[in-house]
């Protein structure tokens, strides 16, 4: 069984950086795709950013591109996404995501973690 763990959020403030990791075990993720994806109270998932396990493909949104980066360790079976530069309207709570295949910006994944909170202060 697939389980996604995230850890890293909390409150930070603006201007400031978190880094935010999902540990995925349960099974070989080789052909997996991995992704962040953001809500905010009252507003709807949002993507933020994703890979290939491979890395060969990635993807930011719109949000994300210039600030954020995401990576993997293939030894720990963790994505890590680096947020720098944080602003109050990042913040919303975090979760990670799965899906066998190619990557989608939208929430079309199989697996997803119970999400961290990131709370950015002005």
């Amino acid at each position: 069984q697939v389980q996604l763990v995230e850890s890293g959020g909390g409150l930070v403030q603006a201007g400031g950086s978190l880094r935010l990791s999902c540990a995925a075990s349960g099974r070989t993720f080789r052909s997996y795709s991995m992704a962040w994806f953001r809500q905010a109270p009252g507003k709807e998932r949002k993507f933020v950013a994703a890979l290939t396990w491979s890395g060969s493909s990635i993807h930011y949104g719109d949000s994300a591109k210039g600030r954020f980066t995401i990576s993997r360790d293939y030894a720990k079976n963790t994505v890590y996404l680096q947020m720098n530069s944080l602003k109050p309207e990042d913040t919303a709570v975090y979760y990670c995501a799965a899906r066998e295949g190619f990557v989608s910006r939208d929430p079309e994944y199989d697996y997803w973690g119970q999400g961290t909170q990131v709370t950015v202060s002005s």
